[in-house]
């Protein structure tokens, strides 16, 4: 059912490659841009519904992840058994009228269970596409796919800040989340009339609860699936947790305003480039020693960070503190983009339902990593990097324990 060849395969009618790419990376970008487009807006949203402790904000963005997190563990069984097509939709839509009903929520608790429900609907977009993918491509095909969707989807963290900055000058929070509904309405359409069914008859499995249980047995005991699922939700709990702080971090106590955008791109920007140049590299290094060596990097940076940060009477110079910052988000583009793999790498057998658990895991798990960072913030950066550098020594733990205690052992010239 895979073709490796550049060309357009059979499935996909007449769609061009070009085309599939960009439509998959669409789909994608529509869950980072529900997250990041609203850090402008986050104090706004708080002072319009009466949210009186700043923290509390950024449920906007947990209530988000909790909903993603969990849907993930239903989409891949359920795509399975009924196509990609009509799962997809259904998630769409329900991501569509989540943000559309956000316009008219008269509270906060309102707002958050609508996030939730957005978040419900995003999963598909994440879970599905990737399971497009494996659909119409196999080996080396899929492989430089993925990283070409990949490529596209990280331009969204860099830009979201500042067109959500850009919607506020024209209106209020509000428009925020049209904008998202019009951005989903046009992907929507997009798939709705060019996307065929990409799941061969043949493949149907039946939706079985104990499909997605076995799902969990199987991740649950296998050390190093486990340990590298653990190890990347720490580290994505890392992620979670600045983005929750970010707008606190950067407009309140660097009082950057309306420059806040700005500050995310760039360190956005370094963690596209680190990615990028994981894609150039694992070839050549393999997944083990390229992220086991970033792993130490983002150790090493996080403890000179907070040594800096605890010694500091008052704020780090800001040029000192995004410096620092940059340097431990280009360390995560390394280690996320490979760690997924690693936990994937012993599951080839189960791999929908795997991938299914993984996600699951992986972003709940970093959801409340993140949400407890961002729930300590207390007028300073401390909590924050004091966080980065805790997740980092306990990933570190995990891949040990995956590894038994060896490093950089790649077990065969591919990994």
């Amino acid at each position: 059912m895979t073709n490796p060849s550049h060309s357009a395969p059979a499935q996909l009618n007449g769609m061009g490659r070009a085309q599939f790419i960009g439509m998959m990376a669409a789909l994608m970008a529509l869950n980072a841009l529900a997250i990041d487009i609203m850090l402008p807006g986050l104090q706004q949203i708080g002072e319009s519904l009466g949210v009186e402790n700043p923290n509390h904000r950024q449920y906007v963005v947990s209530a988000y992840l909790f909903g993603f997190g969990i849907a993930q563990l239903f989409y891949g069984p359920i795509s399975d058994r009924f196509g990609r097509r009509k799962p997809l939709l259904i998630g769409l839509g329900i991501y569509i009228v989540s943000a559309i009903a956000v316009v008219f929520v008269p509270s906060f608790a309102g707002l958050l269970a609508l996030r939730f429900a957005q978040g419900l609907g995003s999963a598909a977009t994440r879970v599905i596409s990737v399971s497009i993918v494996r659909d119409v491509f196999g080996g080396r095909a899929m492989a430089e796919v993925m990283s070409l969707i990949m490529m596209v989807f990280m331009i969204v963290p860099v830009i979201a800040p500042g067109t959500g900055q850009v919607v506020l000058l024209f209106g209020n929070w509000h428009l925020i989340f049209v904008f998202i509904a019009i951005a989903a309405i046009i992907v929507t359409s997009w798939v709705a009339r060019k996307l065929p069914e990409t799941l061969d008859p043949s493949d149907v499995r039946p939706l079985t609860v104990s499909s997605i249980v076995g799902g969990f047995i199987i991740v649950l005991t296998n050390r190093v699936a486990l340990c590298y699922t653990i190890a990347s939700t720490f580290i994505f709990g890392a992620l979670f947790g600045f983005i929750n702080s970010a707008q606190q971090v950067y407009v309140g106590i660097y009082e950057l305003g309306h420059w806040f955008p700005v500050a995310f791109a760039a360190v956005a920007l370094f963690m596209s480039l680190s990615a990028f140049l994981s894609s150039r590299l694992v070839g050549k290094l393999g997944m083990r020693k390229l992220s086991h060596a970033a792993l130490i990097g983002f150790v090493t940076v996080t403890f000179l960070w907070l040594m800096v940060q605890l010694l500091s009477a008052t704020p780090m110079p800001f040029l000192l503190f995004l410096a620092f910052f940059a340097l431990a988000m280009f360390q995560f583009g390394l280690i996320a983009s490979n760690f997924n793999s690693l936990a994937m790498e012993p599951l080839g057998h189960v791999a929908g339902t795997a991938s299914s658990v993984l996600g699951f895991m992986g972003t709940v798990g970093g959801a409340l990593i993140g949400a407890s960072i961002g729930q300590a913030f207390n007028g300073t950066a401390t909590p924050m990097v004091a966080g980065f550098f805790t997740v980092s020594v306990i990933g570190l733990v995990f891949v040990l324990i995956a590894e038994k205690g060896k490093l950089f052992q790649a077990h065969n010239a591919r990994i």
